[in-house]
């Protein structure tokens, strides 16, 4: 298991992974993180007990496929990096390394598409347990949904990013429609927690 001190070097290096779309997916952890600690907390109430305890279960879950996530969009980039150093010295060898490069793209582009939908997971989570966290801990809950909010919003980037070199544009289209339904949804959400934890802190 990675540590922290050892992601965030590697994140400064000048490699080329991680990146963006590997620090958006460590970004909606730590929501996924944060709701889990408020939740466990707030299931001390036995009043709230059984709804807590669901609320922690899937914040677990989000937490370690974010964790996958990040991993995930490292290795596409990495493919990408890889189709992109094939030789192209005839028509064969072109059409080869074009081929590797828009299927390297287009996983590029899914991986944050599949971490920002994780992160709307994670979000609605902080939006549930606004009802049932105490007024001790609702700024917790509303750095997670910040949080997860930034991170739909830096996978939106990285996205976007590889949906500009794809050239199969009925792929793109329906990506960015998937994607902007996230961001659609996001921001009902996070007005939202924001309403609640702006009116109680």
């Amino acid at each position: 298991m990675e540590t922290l001190d050892l992601y965030l070097e590697r994140l400064a290096s000048d490699a080329p992974t991680p990146g963006g779309g590997s620090a958006s997916a460590v970004v909606g952890a730590l929501a996924a993180g944060l709701i889990a600690m408020v939740a466990r907390i707030g299931a001390r109430n036995p009043n709230h007990a059984q709804r807590a305890g669901l609320i922690v279960t899937r914040a677990d879950e989000l937490g370690s496929q974010l964790t996958r996530a990040r991993e995930r969009d490292e290795r596409a980039f990495e493919e990408v990096v890889a189709a992109q150093a094939l030789p192209k010295r005839d028509a064969g060898e072109g059409a080869a390394r074009q081929a590797a490069l828009q299927a390297a793209l287009a996983q590029a582009a899914e991986e944050p598409l599949h971490a920002a939908m994780l992160a709307l997971g994670v979000l609605r989570l902080a939006d549930d347990l606004l009802e049932i966290s105490s007024r001790d801990l609702v700024s917790d809950v509303g750095c997670a949904a910040e949080f997860a909010n930034a991170a739909i919003l830096a996978c939106a980037y990285n996205v976007r990013v590889n949906y500009r070199l794809i050239r199969d544009r009925d792929a793109v289209a329906a990506g960015e429609q998937r994607l902007r339904a996230i961001e659609d949804a996001a921001r009902g959400l996070l007005e939202r927690v924001r309403s609640y934890t702006n009116a109680t802190t």
